[in-house]
């Protein structure tokens, strides 16, 4: 089997990503840790990732998840100075049926530009894409 092939196959959960190399860690805290995407939606894409292997966010204890959204205003105010965005997106998949393809949980925090997408009505309603537009 060639080294590509072995590479598309690799299980990204055996081991853990998150837990066997966090790479890229801009902010450590005893609890979780920050790093940008290694496949950013956009400029400053960036993930919050409790330090404990757990799936869901829903299992995150408070002290946790406390941590995760301080970890996710601290990386605001960089991506901010660093990239200047118009807006963000804060985001969590929760199970494959979410699209959640590595199981240790991560919030996404997606820096969002004026123009990167034609009409961003709807923000992450674009999961499903035909609920994305509505009429108020």
């Amino acid at each position: 089997m060639s080294e590509a092939t072995q590479e598309k196959k690799r299980d990204p959960n055996d081991p853990c990503l998150f837990c066997k190399d966090p790479r890229g860690v801009s902010i450590l805290r005893d609890l979780a840790f920050s790093a940008r995407d290694t496949y950013p939606t956009s400029p400053g894409h960036t993930l919050i990732i409790p330090r404990r292997h757990v799936a869901s966010f829903f299992e995150l204890t408070a002290e946790e998840v406390a941590t995760c959204m301080d970890l996710i205003k601290e990386e605001k105010k960089l991506l901010d100075a660093e990239f200047k965005p118009d807006g963000y997106n804060v985001g969590v998949n929760v199970g494959p049926a979410a699209g959640q393809s590595i199981f240790h949980v991560h919030i996404h925090l997606i820096p969002r530009y004026k123009g990167d997408v034609e009409n961003p009505q709807g923000g992450v309603r674009h999961v499903i894409p035909h609920k994305a537009h509505y009429k108020r």
